[in-house]
């Protein structure tokens, strides 16, 4: 209570393919701004890196009709059906269970569509800088975006209702998200707001 939160918004020029560059996600940037934000005391630190959570926004391939077996069956994203969160279960995405479970009661407090996409484990997939991101600062990390058909392609396309589901679901996250992670704090576990 009374404490005050920091949002910060990151744009990296660099992708995956990019991220040990100069400019990219595998630096040590984000560190040192959180240092620096911290005055460089260790305690300040560690206690935002555990209260940091990161938004790793990146589109995602949506269900393919011509390659439905790509996607698991419960997880196959479509076009103008709402921000999607990513799930892997070769780690190829940062998203953890309890993650995409507050993310799930953001969408649902704000009656925004959000669906959920998981390459099947047998087949490859890119992956984003959301892990990258994670496994160098240890922030809690959800990765997410719109649906889109032919990525990386010279003509790519998405739908025009899932631009305006992330705006609103990126804008709840800045306004209520505090409230929702103090929720889910151990001393909350017996609370239904997860079940």
């Amino acid at each position: 209570e009374g404490q005050l939160n920091k949002h910060k918004a990151v744009v990296s020029t660099q992708s995956t393919g990019g991220s040990q560059s100069a400019h990219g996600a595998g630096t040590q940037l984000t560190n040192l701004v959180l240092s620096r934000l911290s005055n460089s005391e260790p305690a300040l630190l560690a206690k935002s890196i555990s209260r940091s959570f990161l938004l790793s926004a990146d589109n995602v391939h949506a269900v393919h009709p011509n390659y439905v077996s790509k996607h698991e069956g419960n997880f196959q994203p479509t076009i103008n059906g709402g921000v999607a969160v990513k799930h892997n279960s070769n780690q190829r995405y940062a998203t953890t269970a309890m993650g995409a479970a507050m993310v799930r009661e953001l969408a649902r407090r704000n009656n925004i569509p959000l669906q959920e996409v998981m390459v099947r484990n047998d087949s490859s997939c890119g992956s984003t800088i959301g892990p990258i991101i994670s496994s160098k600062t240890a922030i809690r990390t959800v990765d997410l975006g719109c649906p889109q058909l032919s990525m990386h392609s010279i003509r790519e396309m998405g739908g025009a209702k899932d631009p305006y589901y992330a705006v609103q679901l990126y804008k709840a996250f800045y306004e209520q998200f505090a409230s929702i992670d103090a929720a889910s704090s151990d001393e909350n576990c017996d609370d239904d707001m997860f079940i």
